[in-house]
């Protein structure tokens, strides 16, 4: 059983669209930090409340391609250092100056589409672009929602460059969690990513019940591991530079459901766990009292970098 236990946030561009009068929006989060940017301080800030340590910036949607498919967009940067001025005003007003500030590194071109990937070096020179221009401000780098065993090694590669360790997340199929979403296999996709060394690595923006199927072979990756799962009924509908009100949420995984998969996870080793796609702010705070329940320690994000 493990001891310590790193509470992740949960799924930051789905709450912002459920807030926002406004419709969905192809740019997805990014257009809500563009016109409404209270609302990412205060998901931020509720989420830290719920007792999450870490806020996860609202970076997913910001990468060349994506911003690409929009005009008039201001440059990376830009849209990086907005992004995390408005976590730490969220982390200010829930007054939790202990939380991590940790950027999203998500696909570059297209949620869970490996058809849709870079070539290798283009994906190493932006992956190592995004992290340059966020290193010496944020306190680490999740890999989030990651389809193939080359974009894993395009962003592992790139932070080795830029002589950082991040999180890897993997997403893995709704029907098998044995298989990424590229179909390669998770077991090859470990040994493939061993020499690399991350932090950790993590099933996210998965089924939670593929996530438990997938969790065991994550346990022979020889460094922490953990899982974010989302709650929606299936992502197939999703096309790239669609809009994700195209995607069901479930009505069968309230919080305590959900932290009901989160017990799974740490009885099978898990030493991090969170939320991503249709999990809010209640799903966590269910985390933290499975937490607290089980007489476990919430460790921060440093605990994990000093490992």
């Amino acid at each position: 059983m493990t001891h310590t236990v790193l509470l992740l946030d949960g799924g930051l561009g789905q709450e912002l669209i459920r807030r926002s009068p406004d419709p969905a929006h192809h740019h997805w989060s990014l257009q809500v930090m563009l016109e409404e940017p209270d609302l990412v301080s205060e998901v931020h800030r509720d989420f830290c409340l719920a007792g999450a340590q870490i806020a996860c910036l609202n970076t997913y949607a910001v990468t060349r391609a994506r911003l690409a498919r929009g005009e008039g967009l201001a440059p990376l940067a830009t849209h990086l250092n907005r992004a995390r001025e408005l976590a730490q005003k969220g982390i200010e007003a829930a007054n939790a100056p202990d939380t991590a500030l940790i950027s999203s590194l998500p696909p570059l071109v297209a949620s869970y589409r490996a058809d849709t990937q870079l070539p290798f070096e283009q994906m190493v020179d932006e992956y190592r672009e995004l992290i340059a221009l966020q290193m010496d401000s944020v306190d680490g780098f999740i890999a989030e929602t990651i389809p193939s065993i080359a974009e894993a090694k395009a962003v592992l590669t790139a932070a080795a460059q830029s002589d950082t360790r991040i999180v890897l997340g993997l997403t893995v199929t709704d029907d098998n969690g044995l298989l990424l979403r590229s179909g390669e296999s998770l077991s090859d996709t470990i040994e493939a990513i061993a020499d690399w060394h991350p932090l950790a690595v993590v099933i996210n923006c998965s089924k939670p019940e593929a996530v438990s199927q997938a969790l065991p072979v994550l346990a022979q990756a020889g460094c922490p591991f953990g899982a974010y799962a989302n709650g929606f009924t299936a992502i197939d509908a999703l096309e790239p530079g669609g809009v994700v009100d195209v995607l069901e949420a479930r009505n069968d995984l309230n919080p305590d459901q959900y932290a009901l998969f989160a017990a799974q996870w740490l009885d099978m080793g898990a030493t991090i766990i969170g939320g991503c796609c249709e999990v809010g702010p209640a799903h966590i705070s269910a985390l933290h009292r499975l937490i607290n329940e089980r007489g476990l320690t919430q460790a921060g994000w440093q605990a994990l970098t000093s490992e």
